[in-house]
Order: C-alpha cells, then structure tokens, then sequence
C-alpha cells in the first residue's frame, strides 16, 4: 500500500470512528439529569439536604449559599445565575417588583392543600396576634392585576415552606436565664450590663426591626407602625442606635450563621440577634445559649422558595419536583432538629421519633437525649424548649421580617450604622 492510499483510507476510517464514537456522546447528552442551581443562604442549603434530595430525585442539584443580603442583590439582578431561590418571605417585594422571578401554579404542587394557615391567612389559631409588617399571606398570591396580595388565586409568588420565630440568643453561662414571655425582653439589647457584648444580624430587613424592638422596649421612643415607619421614625431610630454603636454598645454585626456561633463560642458577645441553627450549634458545642423568648413577641420570618424568570423546560420540571421533595415529609423532619418548622408537618410527623415530636412542636420535656442536624446532642433529656410549642410560638408574633415603604431610604442608614 502506498502513502497516498494509505492516508485515504485513513481518513475514511477516521471520519467512520469519529462518527462511531460521537453517537453515543449524543445520546448520553440527551439522558443526562437535569441540573438546578439554587440560591439561598446557609439556613437551608447544608450539604446533606443536598445530597437527600439528589438521591430522591435523581437529578444534579448545586447550592450557592451566601449572606442575606449578598443572595437578595444576586437574585434581583441576574435571573440567569440561578433556577431557586430560598430565603425570608422579605425577600418578595424586591425580587417581585425586579421581575427576577414568575409565578407558581399551586396546581403542580402535590401538597398545596396540606399547607396550614398560618401561610394562607397569617394566623395559626383563631387568637394569634397576626403581627406587623410583611406577614406572608399579604405576599402571597397573583392577583388579577399582576400584584401580590392576599385574596387565593392558582398562583402564588413562592413556595411556602420552612418558618421560625426568631428573636436573640444568650449565654446562660454569662447571662442570668430569665423567664419566657416575662422577664426575656428585647430592651435586653441595649441594657448596660451587656455594653461591648452585643451582635446585631447585618440585614436591614431583620437586624433593623430587632433593634426597634429593643429601642420601644427600653422605652426611647415609640412607633405609630413599627411595620412601616416613618421618615422621621427611620431618622430617630438610626440616631440613637449609631450614638451607641459609636459608644462602643455593639461588639458588631454578623451576616451568616457560622458568623454568630462563632462570635458566641469565641466569648466576643454573650447575646445577639440568632438564627436556630446558630443557638443548636452552640448547645451541641457545651455552651448554653438560651433562645430568648421575648415578652414583646418574636419578629418572625417565613421561608420562601421562589422560580427565577429565566427557569424553563426540563430545569422548570426539575425545579417543581425539588419544590414537592421539600414538602415530602423527610426535609421537615430533617430541619426540625435544628428548632424549624415545616408548613405540612403532619407531613414528617413518621420521619421524626415520638421524642423529637413531642419536643420540637408540642412543646414538652425531652423524654431523650436529642441530636440537631450535625448529629451531635443539641438537647437534654428533661428540656423544654424555650417559647413552648409550634402554636404557642406562632400566637406571639410581634413582627415578620418586612421590605418597609421607607426601605431604599434605611439603606444609607444602615450603612451607616454597620461602619459607625
């Protein structure tokens, strides 16, 4: 065989095997699993949750955790960088008005009609204070118009799922323990006693009605609508919280989870604005951190899962099925252990042991020892955790974290208040 009849047939033979080996490369492109990447903060978006749901759904899931308002600016400006979005219900109004992300069909929702009323209608008993500022019920649905509010249409703006009171947490080592619903106070904030020992969480939508709540309780001024303040009401505030911070009040600010445990375990604060997860992780550490149970109420919070604009197709499909998995029962159970609440939870009542169940939601003695979600013992036998039960925690609502009128203009303040 010569050269040239060589090269011909080789390049015959190339083409063939080319052809033969890119085939299956097509077909294998075809079946690969949907990939969605979501958008959260560490509250929810923890490595096992991951790993669970992609063994359940058999699909690639990548989570981008981040700070509450690192993922809010995210989302509202670039749609493209993510599918779901999780977060705190006061992330709506921004992410609605940016157009960043579409409505819900409750229609594809398997458990829609298993979600309680405390996201439907903003009260879990008749006698629940329903609490000021964004209660999620008044976020929740698509109106005719294109607007959110609370009158039940098929479509919603997120996907109702975890939710917590939240309030400040204290080391008991440190700080004598007080007593739920009478003497626990957010003027505790601002006392004294504390002065330089003091961390307040770094959003404006949250950090800003904790330290509210610590001014009125102290009695330094009131408010008309803590909900919605005021001009003049935002300007008071600030000025008395920066005089503070200026006079070395607050240790700082933290802006994730792992921030605040760390500022606790470290003996830097002995009480701050917490999270759950934080106050679990410190009592699996050995260090008594009481969650505070105020007698103002709590300022709550409610989960949101949201679609970005962008999410279509097979990732939509992907985003749906994700969305269901969360209300299954497991992921409720799983979250529980770190003192959250799911929106169905009959739902994971048969994922959690009959201990765990009369602790977390009833509200009563730990009859064992209880592991939270890293697998070390967050609760002692014979504990009762702080504010009681599920309904009993919901009826003292006092503020839901809020996107205020006035909340472009608490910004600059807010800045201001974090670099004092």
């Amino acid at each position: 065989m010569n050269r040239r009849s060589f090269l011909k047939k080789s390049s015959k033979l190339g083409a063939a095997a080319l052809v033969t080996t890119a085939f299956p490369n097509i077909i294998k492109a075809r079946n690969h699993k949907p990939t969605i990447r979501i958008v959260g903060t560490h509250v929810t978006l923890q490595e096992k949750i991951r790993q669970q749901a992609e063994k359940d759904l058999g699909i690639n899931i990548e989570f981008y955790p981040g700070g509450s308002a690192e993922v809010l600016l995210k989302a509202s400006t670039d749609p493209d960088s993510f599918d779901l979005y999780e977060q705190w219900s006061n992330s709506i109004k921004v992410l609605w008005q940016a157009r960043t992300i579409q409505p819900i069909d409750t229609d594809r929702l398997v458990y829609w009609d298993e979600i309680n009323s405390l996201s439907k209608t903003g009260r879990i008993t008749e006698k629940a204070r329903l609490g000021l500022g964004d209660a999620p019920y008044k976020l929740l649905y698509v109106q005719a118009n294109n607007r959110l509010g609370s009158n039940a249409t098929s479509q919603i703006s997120f996907l109702p799922y975890v939710h917590n009171t939240d309030s400040f947490g204290y080391n008991a080592n440190v700080v004598k323990q007080g007593i739920p619903y009478t003497t626990e106070s957010w003027g505790w904030l601002l006392e004294k006693r504390f002065h330089g020992k003091v961390a307040i969480v770094n959003a404006p939508t949250i950090g800003l009605f904790d330290l509210a709540l610590a001014v009125q309780a102290q009695g330094e001024m009131q408010f008309q609508d803590m909900g919605n303040m005021t001009r003049e009401e935002v300007d008071q505030l600030f000025d008395i919280i920066i005089t503070k911070k200026r006079q070395g009040h607050f240790r700082g600010v933290w802006s994730s989870v792992p921030q605040s445990v760390d500022l606790m375990a470290s003996g830097e604060v002995v009480l701050q604005s917490m999270f759950s997860p934080g106050v679990s992780t410190l009592n699996g550490m050995n260090i008594p951190c009481i969650y505070a149970a105020p007698k103002e109420g709590y300022r709550a919070w409610h989960g949101v899962m949201c679609l970005s604009r962008a999410c279509s197709g097979e990732r939509l499909d992907a985003a749906y099925a994700f969305m269901n998995w969360w209300l299954s029962g497991w992921p409720g159970a799983f979250i529980a252990r770190q003192g959250y609440y799911i929106s169905n939870p009959q739902r994971s009542r048969p994922f959690m042991s009959e201990a765990e169940w009369d602790y977390w939601y009833d509200g009563k003695p730990a009859a064992e020892a209880l592991r939270g979600t890293d697998g070390k013992i967050s609760v002692q036998p014979g504990t009762v955790r702080t504010g009681g039960s599920y309904i009993q925690r919901f009826e003292n609502i006092a503020i839901w974290n809020t996107v205020m009128d006035t909340y472009e203009y608490t910004l600059p303040k807010w800045s201001e208040f974090v670099l004092a």
